[in-house]
């Protein structure tokens, strides 16, 4: 076979199911060689959205996404899905074709030196400059892509090896590697530590989520009484409708979350990734007691220097310390953060007035109401963001995906497809009108491969965040302004039906019927 057939093998022997991507000169074999194989190529829109697809797969299932791009600016067009997966820890292969190794020496026409540009953005990443290496190269790219923590890697596939012969057959894809259980040492500690606080608080993270390790916090948290603020990434470890659920980190207009932080005389983080949220935020002394749970040593930060640092696979340590704390006589006070939770629910859970303009907000319990528990909602990046972090109500994981490592803008609209095919559950894809027009035409992707999800557009003519940011620094805002088409025309021209509802009663009622249909449409919310 040829060298693009041996490299199709390899990916079907790791599970792949998908490859989303845009089609080139450069890729000519490996697309053919995709045709013939029980692979599914999805031609997208945009390099970026095929990136943003693969992340999302990610996320979701713990196996690494696919996406493929030619030379030059495809490649280049992958960059920030690729960039958005290796710090949302999202486990992605990226394949990118190449000139063939006779030009590479010199100056040619979209040559790139791409391997050089992926480095930063990759945990690794190569050229596939021989047959010879594919099988190691791909088993590799898959095993460091998916071994925790997870994120991006790269393969660049040079068009004239991809022709080239073999008679190379595929490696294996083996159980991936796994942390060994905690040392006992370092278990009594932490038992002795949390024996001591008199306000212990959890901050749960995006490893928690990450590395299904939920249904062991969850069993530690019942067991001690301990609350729980998540990150952003980590909504959904525990669920909000836990009574030791303080909702997420940064509470944004209820403080009651910061509040409990500086109250709590013991922090216990687990899955913490500072890339997502910078200590610096909640920690503002440097005397904190601070135990880190995690499957890598924690960063050298001076807003993060733990007391004690519990490296292992999370559910397994959970699971022992729940143990050793079920034994413990410790009785833990559960009764100084209720008031506090209490506040935090009654300020979500306050109605709208009736003739009030909507706001994200206020919209959110109406979209929660109608969402079933595991439903999945992905939220663009941008001022909306913020609020479904902070507000919206969260019962399972993986039922709330944000992007809040590189937190790239357009993820949601491409990240909907990748969802829909992952999950049999109903997909609402959130997002405001700039990231919207990032990759909206992915729409006309989704409807072609048969997604059903919803899009929730929220519109006010802004780039929201950014003006709300430059009114606090500046009382102004400049460069945020923007205009948009009839996006009823829009979702019309895509041949899917659109809602734009002008009260609470219709809000309710489209939102139903969006989530309720077999279709694609698109919710416009515009904004008061």
């Amino acid at each position: 076979m040829i060298a693009s057939d041996l490299l199709v093998r390899c990916l079907e022997n790791e599970g792949v199911e998908h490859v989303f991507g845009v089609p080139g000169e450069e890729t000519e074999d490996l697309l053919f060689s995709l045709r013939d194989s029980e692979i599914t190529f999805v031609p997208v829109r945009h390099e970026q959205g095929a990136a943003f697809m693969a992340n999302v797969h990610g996320r979701l299932t713990g196996d690494a996404g696919v996406c493929l791009g030619t030379l030059g600016p495809g490649a280049t067009n992958l960059m920030t899905g690729v960039a958005d997966a290796n710090l949302d820890k999202a486990p992605l292969v990226a394949i990118t074709g190449q000139g063939g190794l006779e030009r590479l020496h010199k100056e040619s026409h979209q040559a790139l030196d791409i391997v050089s540009m992926f480095e930063s953005i990759t945990k690794w990443n190569t050229q596939l400059n021989d047959p010879d290496i594919i099988t190691e190269s791909v088993r590799k790219a898959f095993k460091v892509a998916e071994y925790e923590k997870p994120g991006a890697t790269h393969l660049e596939f040079p068009e004239d090896v991809a022709g080239f012969a073999t008679d190379t057959t595929p490696m294996d894809a083996r159980e991936r590697v796994r942390l060994g259980p905690p040392d006992a040492e370092s278990l009594q500690q932490v038992q002795t530590l949390l024996e001591a606080a008199d306000r212990s608080l959890i901050i749960a993270g995006n490893g928690a989520v990450r590395t299904n390790a939920t249904e062991r916090l969850r069993e530690f948290v019942e067991t001690t009484g301990i609350p729980v603020a998540s990150t952003y990434m980590g909504k959904g470890a525990i669920s909000d409708r836990s009574p030791q659920s303080l909702l997420t980190l940064d509470s944004g207009d209820h403080q009651e979350a910061s509040d409990a932080i500086e109250m709590a005389d013991l922090i216990v983080t687990v899955g913490y990734d500072i890339a997502e949220h910078d200590p610096a935020g909640w920690n503002t002394g440097t005397d904190t007691v601070i135990v880190h749970i995690d499957s890598e040593p924690a960063e050298v930060y001076e807003a993060y220097n733990p007391t004690l640092e519990l490296v292992c696979t999370l559910s397994t340590g959970l699971a022992k310390l729940t143990d050793l704390m079920a034994v413990s006589e410790t009785e833990f006070d559960e009764t100084w953060y209720r008031d506090l939770r209490e506040h935090i629910l009654k300020d979500i859970a306050a109605d709208p007035s009736e003739d009030g303009p909507f706001t994200v907000r206020t919209v959110l319990p109406v979209l929660r109401d109608v969402m079933n528990t595991e439903d999945v909602l992905i939220s663009d990046v941008g001022s909306h963001k913020m609020q479904i972090a902070q507000n919206f109500l969260t019962y399972e994981p993986n039922t709330c995906i944000i992007s809040n490592g590189l937190a790239s803008m357009g993820i949601s609209v491409p990240g909907g497809i990748a969802a829909d095919l992952a999950t049999d559950a109903a997909v609402v894809a959130a997002t405001g009108d700039g990231g919207f027009l990032m990759n909206g035409v992915e729409i006309e992707t989704a409807t072609r491969v048969g997604c059903t999800y919803t899009i929730l557009l929220f519109s006010d003519d802004d780039y929201g965040l950014i003006s709300e940011k430059q009114r606090a620094h500046r009382g102004e805002s400049f460069g945020t302004g923007l205009t948009n088409p009839d996006f009823m025309t829009f979702a019309e021209s895509f041949g899917i039906e659109g809602y734009r509802p002008e009260n609470w009663d219709e809000l309710e009622e489209m939102l139903g019927d969006a989530l309720g249909s077999d279709e694609m449409s698109l919710v416009e919310i515009q904004l008061g």
